[in-house]
């Protein structure tokens, strides 16, 4: 007999981000979607209940369940990004509760870095704003494969389609020019539970899903397996005992990818070629291995390699260079200016750097490009060229996150400066889409 435990081993992981503006209902959606899906626990409800008395509410607030900060509970806003572990007999999930503030845009990046889906909150009563633009660059320049548009508070507007109609055609037609590849609009009401678990008796002209079916039913596109093989060594182990007097082997785990035994890679930056001879797997020797598996490689040759190198296959390695041209975002509350040096951290490597050019910013308010800003502060989204002290083997962002990304650090406390996604931005690549159709945004 099948256990439930083994139900749920079998069954995949979406991890998604929620996003909206102040006082849209993303965290009563939140709220609702955990207690409707019997995702929350007695006793959590009943201290829910018990702060929704005391704050003189007749039912429980559903939102804090999330606001957990004394601060959010206070103010009635989200704040830090929170997350949430549930699942349902078709899928587990790893939510991420992300705040609507301008000032905690960082948090959003934060949340939906590792996000495959965003569910975008709007208002019905108020239709797409500046914020609702402002999220859906995000997560276009994120490269969030499948965005959720959830027009809520339907109830407040007597259910009304055309309204639904007008708003889910109007961002729809903005996040296709960003470049997102997939929106899809559900209306709903979070506060009633509208088409949030279960399907709304008070929308029958809608035919599509309730926001938890398309979670449980969107196909997760994480399939690390089918990406370019990278493999950033972590640790060198060289016993050097009686019983392994010659094992030299390169521990890490596996970014992206399939490795073989047998197969021809090459060790960047150094752009030495061997094969590998082998691959241990738990104790055990294995001809294959694949992310996100952690393993020892074995190679041929006896190649100068430390921790911080990358093995990939000798035919599609990545390129090597010491200029990094990125989008980042901001999350220090100190600035960051050209000339400025520090330490760029990218997978298992860490090199010195110095910022070499701020090209851009982009404007939040507007959402248009700021040329030559000088600098960077927090919360701000732009353009960076670095210059390393060591060739560096970046893959372009879109191609791969874990190994396309990387950090900016403070060399002199170690303090994350900036979150980076190397290559093309999304407003370059939208740039002849958007200015053809639309001049009013400046991208």
């Amino acid at each position: 007999m099948t256990t439930t435990a083994e139900q749920l081993s079998a069954t995949t992981l979406l991890r998604f981000a929620t996003a909206g503006s102040v006082d849209d209902g993303k965290s009563t959606l939140v709220g609702r979607l955990l207690h409707d899906s019997k995702a929350v626990l007695t006793d959590q409800l009943e201290a829910v209940e018990q702060a929704s008395l005391n704050r003189g509410q007749e039912a429980p607030d559903l939102a804090l369940l999330t606001d957990g900060l004394r601060a959010e509970r206070e103010q009635g806003i989200t704040i830090d990004v929170a997350y949430r572990y549930f699942a349902t007999a078709r899928r587990r999930f790893i939510l991420a509760d992300t705040p609507g503030h301008v000032q905690y845009t960082r948090n959003m990046v934060t949340g939906a870095s590792t996000a495959e889906l965003a569910v975008v909150l709007v208002d019905a009563r108020n239709g797409v704003v500046e914020q609702t633009r402002r999220h859906a660059a995000v997560a276009a320049l994120l490269r969030v494969p499948h965005v959720v548009l959830a027009v809520n508070k339907m109830d407040l507007v007597d259910y009304a389609e055309p309204v639904f109609a007008a708003i889910a055609e109007e961002f729809t037609a903005y996040a296709a020019s960003l470049g997102v590849p997939e929106i899809t609009a559900i209306p709903i009401s979070a506060l009633a539970g509208d088409n949030v678990v279960e399907p709304s008796a008070h929308m029958d002209w809608y035919g599509g899903p309730t926001v938890l079916e398309h979670l449980e039913t969107v196909p997760v596109s994480h399939d690390l397996t089918a990406c370019h093989a990278r493999f950033p060594v972590q640790y060198v182990i060289r016993p050097q005992s009686a019983e392994h007097p010659d094992y030299r082997g390169y521990a890490g785990q596996i970014a992206a990818g399939v490795f073989r035994v047998g197969e021809a890679v090459s060790v960047l930056p150094s752009g030495r070629t061997t094969t590998i001879t082998g691959i241990d797997a738990l104790g055990e020797s294995v001809d294959i291995a694949w992310a996100p598996q952690s393993v020892t490689l074995r190679l041929a040759d006896d190649i100068d390699i430390s921790r911080g190198d990358l093995i990939a296959p000798a035919d599609d390695a990545p390129a090597v260079s010491q200029d990094v041209e990125a989008t980042v975002c901001h999350v220090a509350d100190q600035p960051l200016s050209v000339g400025q040096r520090v330490l760029l951290k990218h997978t298992t490597r860490t090199v010195k750097a110095i910022v070499k050019d701020i090209p851009s910013r982009l404007t939040l308010d507007d959402l248009s490009q700021h040329p030559a800003p000088g600098q960077l502060v927090a919360n701000d989204i732009g353009r960076v060229v670095v210059r390393t002290a060591d060739p560096l083997a970046l893959d372009p962002y879109e191609y791969s996150r874990r190994t396309g990304s990387f950090l900016l650090i403070d060399p002199a406390d170690g303090t994350t400066l900036s979150a980076g996604m190397a290559g093309a931005a999304f407003a370059e690549a939208a740039e002849a889409v958007v200015t053809a159709d639309d001049a009013e945004w400046d991208f």
